[in-house]
């Protein structure tokens, strides 16, 4: 009986800490550096509730926001698909009116949004920055983007090739989107959505100078979709503004001051790109030795969030490179190891070692292109 009593006393001991754990609400930071002249902040611009056809009451989308290290988000709930509507009552402007007060209380930019749910074309798109949702609700998809265009909307096209609209998954074009385009009602495109990341929608962004956005849709309490304490975050897009301010959050989107994350993916402008990858990553020992042939290591510090695949180019006479894919973790030091190929090479030369960041992509499969100085003195072998 007395064991029993210890092993009931030890199980909670343990247990304890756990419970309290879950019960405290704590705020995990994302680590992804500014760039120059402006914040970078985490958006999430597609997100349901209750008052469509999500399973969560809307105060609850900031807390999820502020536990994640989101910045902003956008309530965008369907105008046309309202299932609970049996339920509650079809106010299309109440779930940001829920959302919001507690938004401001954890510092969490809540946008009012709606998502225009049509077939396609033009398909579904989102209206954020509105004044109203109401006007939205019309019969013809062009009047409810010409009430948002009205109100100075910033109008973006949804999962351009999600099964439900494009069976085969490709993202096509159409005349609707052409006329959208010219009158200025498209304003950009998710180029992921969830999970799925759409090249032909990154390469109209680039080629029709549309912004280019990342944002999960997400329908479920967040925990259930993503594990965000295990590094699993919900896709987010990064805008890039002069402050923290709604003000400044919808300038930066007009101007089109974005990129991509989602998982392992950083997409977007190399303007935007290069200083991330820049002010994340620290050479530790920028000046190495290496004696005959032999091996020197360069440690390489990554301060951010996001995991760096490096692959290395073409070969230097003087330096063996590495021939597998570097991976940078996030919030690590990395060990780079430099042979040389000679025994009886002597002196000290400064390298530029060239490398691509297979995962930061400045295009459709196209990895961004970026170098290390480091400095080698080279140690002739002692016979």
């Amino acid at each position: 009986m007395q064991r029993r009593y210890v092993a009931l006393f030890l199980s909670l001991f343990f247990l304890l800490p756990v419970l309290a754990q879950d019960r405290t609400r704590t705020r995990i930071p994302i680590r992804i550096p500014d760039v120059p002249g402006y914040k970078t902040l985490a958006c999430d611009l597609h997100i349901h509730t209750v008052f469509s056809d999500g399973s969560v009451w809307p105060d609850i989308r900031p807390e999820e926001a502020w536990r994640e290290g989101m910045d902003v988000i956008a309530i965008t709930d369907h105008i046309e698909y309202l299932p609970h509507k049996a339920d509650l009552p079809a106010n299309h402007n109440r779930s940001f009116e829920i959302a919001k007060p507690r938004g401001d209380q954890l510092d969490i930019i809540v946008i009012r949004g709606s998502e225009v749910t049509r077939d396609m074309p033009p398909g579904h798109l989102n209206a954020i920055f509105l004044d109203s949702s109401i006007p939205l609700d019309t019969e013809e998809w062009f009047d409810a983007l010409k009430a948002a265009h009205d109100q100075g909307a910033f109008i973006f096209w949804n999962h351009p090739g999600w099964k439900g609209q494009q069976p085969d998954k490709v993202a096509r074009w159409y005349p609707e989107h052409s006329q959208l385009l010219e009158q200025g009602m498209l304003h950009g495109i998710e180029v992921v959505n969830e999970r799925q990341y759409y090249p032909e929608a990154h390469r109209w962004c680039i080629e029709k100078k549309l912004t280019m956005l990342s944002n999960s849709d997400i329908h479920n309490p967040l925990n259930l979709d993503y594990k965000v304490r295990q590094a699993d975050h919900r896709p987010m897009t990064l805008v890039f503004a002069q402050d923290r301010s709604v003000e400044s959050v919808k300038e930066a989107l007009f101007a089109r001051r974005t990129a991509v994350y989602s998982g392992a993916l950083l997409i977007g402008e190399e303007t935007f790109l290069k200083p991330i990858f820049t002010r994340s990553v620290h050479i530790k020992n920028p000046a190495v030795t290496i004696k005959g042939d032999g091996r020197t290591y360069v440690q390489i510090r990554n301060y951010s969030d996001i995991e760096y695949e490096l692959e290395f180019g073409d070969e230097i006479v003087e330096l063996e490179l590495p021939d597998e894919i570097l991976a940078l973790q996030a919030n690590r030091t990395v060990l780079l190891a430099l042979r040389g190929t000679s025994e009886d090479r002597s002196g000290t030369k400064t390298f530029a070692i060239p490398f691509t960041v297979r995962n930061l992509l400045v295009g459709p499969d196209i990895g961004l292109k970026s170098e290390f100085e480091i400095e080698v003195t080279f140690v002739p072998e002692e016979e």
